[in-house]
């Protein structure tokens, strides 16, 4: 059974209209669905550049404004233009600190928690919209236990992952009606409404990061970190750097040496800023240690009791096959059933069974095939 079936349709709802296609076709949905919309646009204060290529880079710009403003328009809905920039500045100070420590952030994740499911749920109050929608593709459900959270029905565009943070009370408040759609779909919908946006690019995910390259904002809000030296488990020493900031686990690009064979970064030591790399082989994953931990419509879930449990660690769709449990101290002991890449510490890491999100939490510690340190 769907989410809210039994709604009454001159329910208040706040979509949060971003200028894109998905966000457009969720508030004409709600429209068509007999609600009384109120759009709103979060303003983020990062400058971006127009660019043509087919996915374009972030989204809260100047242009995204506007065509959301148009949108509402044309719906003939109330449009607010919220300044967030403070708020932002909070997930701004979370990316930069842990990169600071070594770690991988995922801030579309913590921004979706905080602010886009956190900051807006209380200007919905505000307004007296009982209902928050967005154009993410995902679906909720309701369960015997509360409310679930399952995969979008196009496999290619499912974005339940960077949902795992949203509280299941936040989560019985929301309405995702693209969730049950196909991308083309999505689009022809949009065509037909005239919307100007149908065939607008999609959009990077971190949207405060308008060049494309996250060192430029670190740059931008106090530099690199410490210099340091690129070294091998030997200990010698490949290159020299300006800052461990620069770098991330799992990169292979742009480590100032040239090798025989291809060299990723293994480890990072926020305290010397030495850089440990190495070859493919030694960044395979294992198992990690999540905590944090939040589940959706559970009672008393036990993961290493689920069948087939999958687990994805990143925000592109697809999982992997998984075994977990509880330890004494309230963490998940998470172990791959196949050695993985680009696993690292600051990542979401997200429960499934089947298209279900079971639930998930943040990775603090993770064992490699062959144990590295700087």
């Amino acid at each position: 059974m769907a989410a809210h079936s039994s709604l009454m349709s001159s329910k208040r709802v706040l979509v949060a209209l971003s200028g894109g296609v998905d966000s457009s076709v969720a508030a004409l949905l709600m429209q068509q669905q007999g609600f009384d919309v109120v759009a709103v646009f979060l303003r983020h204060g990062a400058k971006t550049r127009p660019t043509k290529v087919t996915l374009k880079q972030g989204c809260c710009s100047a242009e995204d404004a506007l065509d959301a403003a148009k949108v509402a328009d044309q719906l003939g809905i109330p449009f607010h233009s919220i300044d967030m920039e403070e708020d932002f500045k909070d997930i701004k100070s979370y990316f930069r600190e842990e990169y600071s420590l070594g770690r991988t952030p995922n801030p579309c994740a913590v921004c979706n928690r905080d602010i886009k499911f956190g900051a807006l749920v209380k200007f919905a109050d505000s307004l007296d919209a009982e209902f928050l929608v967005t154009g993410h593709y995902a679906r909720i459900r309701q369960g015997k236990a509360g409310f679930e959270l399952w995969r979008g029905l196009d496999a290619k565009k499912d974005q339940s992952y960077v949902l795992f943070p949203i509280s299941p009370e936040i989560l019985s408040r929301t309405l995702l009606p693209v969730g049950e759609l196909q991308k083309s779909e999505t689009r022809q919908i949009a065509k037909e409404a005239g919307f100007p946006v149908f065939d607008k690019p999609d959009s990077q995910e971190i949207c405060f990061v308008p060049s494309g390259n996250y060192r430029d904002v670190l740059l931008a809000s106090g530099g690199l970190g410490i210099p340091g030296s690129v070294v091998d488990k030997s200990g010698n020493v490949l290159a020299r750097h300006q800052g461990h900031m620069g770098f991330t686990r799992g990169q292979r690009r742009g480590l100032g040496f040239a090798s025989t064979q291809a060299m990723y970064v293994l480890d990072i030591d926020p305290q010397t800023g030495d850089i440990l790399v190495g070859p493919r082989p030694e960044t395979l994953c294992l198992s990690v240690v999540v905590e944090d931990f939040q589940d959706f419509g559970q009672d008393g879930l036990e993961l290493d009791s689920v069948e087939d449990l999958q687990a994805q660690y990143r925000s592109s769709p697809g999982g992997v096959g998984v075994k977990a449990k509880k330890t004494l101290s309230g963490a998940i002991q998470v172990e791959f059933r196949r050695p993985v890449q680009s696993v690292n510490p600051g990542q979401g890491l997200a429960f499934y069974q089947g298209d279900r999100l079971l639930g998930g939490g943040w990775i603090q510690s993770v064992e490699r095939m062959v144990p590295t340190q700087v």
